[in-house]
């Protein structure tokens, strides 16, 4: 399917931007690095692949919004229309020569995401959806998976590391979910992590205390690839409450429970 002029916009800042990480990745011990936060490392490779994306979309689209991780928001003329992104998901793994990260980019219509980019430039993939016209992996038609049942599907996390809350939670959850799936698997990118769920290779995913850049894209492949979002409530508000589950229909809505079910009181 040919793509729309705004994915080939997209897919041509994210590429670029991929170019830079890749170049910085073989130097990965040179890197002067500062620290964000605890356990959030920022890189002098994040903050150039943010500006190559912004400098390339600004020149296609001067007039729109951003909201990006290292620069915040940037308000354009054109309050309609905000570009979301992610130049490097997955920092840590990449500081650390793990080869599972992404530059992410989401457009947003009106509060709606309508076009998506989720570029992993150490194994060359490409995903990309627009709304109402499918995903794609490298141009290839992307679907979730179609399994039924917990016990035989592999599920992905994002588990809280230093500095982050939500620990006691999510020991709940995993441990609510361990007891009822064929496997979990912590990738450490969320927005590859969607893009997994949306290509197939995990039957779902759930996690809290992402940011809208970590979700936007990701929330778009899935449902173009045949899936269904909510947040960490069931309802809508992804973005805003920073939690997500995500899966094909029956999926979503099991792994949803499972992980809301209370523990079982001890005596």
């Amino acid at each position: 399917m040919p793509r729309s002029a705004i994915i080939n916009v997209m897919v041509q800042a994210a590429t670029k931007a991929g170019r830079s990480l890749s170049r910085d990745f073989g130097e990965v011990q040179n890197l002067q690095v500062s620290l964000k936060g605890p356990g959030d490392f920022v890189s002098q490779a994040d903050k150039r692949a943010e500006e190559i994306i912004h400098t390339e979309l600004s020149r296609s689209r001067p007039d729109y919004s951003f909201l990006m991780e290292e620069s915040g928001e940037v308000v354009g003329s054109d309050s309609q229309h905000r570009f979301i992104i992610d130049p490097l998901d997955g920092t840590t793994n990449f500081l650390h020569g793990i080869p599972i990260f992404a530059v992410s980019i989401g457009l947003e219509r009106q509060g709606q995401i309508v076009a998506g980019v989720i570029y992993n430039p150490a194994m060359d993939e490409l995903y990309t959806a627009e709304r109402g016209g499918g995903a794609f992996l490298n141009d290839r038609r992307l679907r979730v998976g179609a399994r039924r049942k917990l016990a035989d599907s592999v599920i992905g996390t994002g588990i809280p590391h230093l500095g982050r809350g939500h620990h006691g939670n999510f020991l709940i959850e995993m441990r609510h979910v361990m007891g009822e799936v064929a496997g979990v698997r912590r990738m450490g990118a969320a927005a590859l992590d969607l893009a997994y769920v949306a290509a197939g290779r995990l039957d779902g995913f759930w996690e809290t205390g992402l940011q809208p850049w970590d979700m936007a894209a990701g929330i778009l492949m899935i449902r173009e690839a045949g899936g269904f979002v909510s947040d960490g409530d069931g309802g809508t508000d992804m973005l805003e409450k920073g939690s997500i589950v995500a899966g094909n229909e029956i999926i979503q809505k099991t792994l949803l429970q499972t992980i809301r079910k209370p523990l079982p009181r001890t005596t």
